[in-house]
């Protein structure tokens, strides 16, 4: 079974996460005390079908950066253990998702090099309680500890929460496609990948 457990902790974050790929009956048990992240994390986890026990604390009386960008360091972390030496899996995934006034794609190469493309239609502001510019934060932090390609596309859309929405269910469609066992080598001509 593909799964990893990820302990980070730092003077501004202490997070714990458990994250299972293949989890015959997956859940989640997400708890950052950032409600909209929650939400976020709970659609990628359910949209992806992973099994994912998160509990974040962070240093949220000074604003919700450290936490949010650290979770994506734990998350992109998670997902690398798990996936070890990366035989087998498609590599690729692809998907674009509509939620209401919005429709945004995913695309992801877990290709053992970092990069993030993150073109939005966000506002400024906040949604929640969260400074909309920190989900860029989150995405840099996952495509670098994941070591994954990232192009996050949002076409269009008018309210900030379903933009998220929409980024974020294709986000885990587009993982759960690249993480699919097609074989038992890596999927590169060059035999691995680097």
């Amino acid at each position: 079974m593909r799964e990893a457990e990820v302990i980070r902790e730092t003077k501004e974050t202490k997070i714990n996460l458990e994250i299972i790929i293949d989890a015959p009956n997956p859940s989640y048990n997400i708890k950052t005390s950032i409600g909209f992240l929650n939400h976020m994390l709970e659609l990628f986890a359910k949209h992806g079908n992973f099994s994912i026990n998160l509990n974040a604390i962070g240093d949220v009386e000074v604003d919700y950066h450290h936490t949010i960008e650290d979770i994506g360091i734990v998350l992109g972390e998670g997902f690398r253990k798990a996936l070890s030496d990366f035989k087998g899996i498609k590599r690729y995934g692809s998907r674009v998702i509509p939620m209401d006034d919005s429709l945004s794609m995913v695309t992801i190469d877990i290709s053992n090099r970092p990069y993030l493309v993150y073109n939005t239609n966000l506002e400024k502001g906040k949604v929640g309680e969260v400074d909309i510019e920190l989900f860029e934060e989150f995405f840099t932090a996952f495509a670098n500890n994941l070591r994954c390609n990232l192009h996050i596309n949002n076409f269009y859309g008018k309210n900030n929460h379903h933009i998220l929405e929409s980024i974020f269910k294709a986000f885990a469609y587009s993982m759960r496609e690249a993480v699919t066992i097609i074989g038992d080598e890596v999927i590169s001509t060059k035999g691995i990948l680097i």
